[in-house]
């Protein structure tokens, strides 16, 4: 398995007036999330940025290749929702892990 940076930017139905867990679905997002993190499928991840800007979060993912990152992400409920995307998906060499 392969580790991955995963940037994840704001979709078309992003509310800039809200709060990143004010968006629509955030607990449907968040449970997605949290049951990556449970199967070590996200191994690290969280919001970057000061919130202004395109960007949400950088996630470190484990998959086989980039179509299985996209497909996993696929089924989150803001990428269904369009309140999040994929902004770029990069094979990742982590040289320090302290896993």
């Amino acid at each position: 398995m392969t580790v991955f940076a995963v940037t994840t930017a704001k979709g078309p139905h992003w509310e800039y007036a809200r709060g990143i867990r004010e968006q629509r679905e955030w607990d449907g997002h968040s449970d997605f999330a949290d049951d990556l993190f449970d199967r070590d499928v996200i191994i690290l991840g969280g919001p970057i940025g000061d919130g202004g800007g395109e960007d949400v979060g950088l996630l470190a993912v484990v998959a086989a290749d980039e179509d299985e990152v996209r497909s996993i992400f696929a089924e989150d409920p803001w990428a269904l929702n369009g309140v999040l995307r994929i902004k770029e998906v990069r094979p990742w060499t982590l040289w320090l892990d302290r896993r």
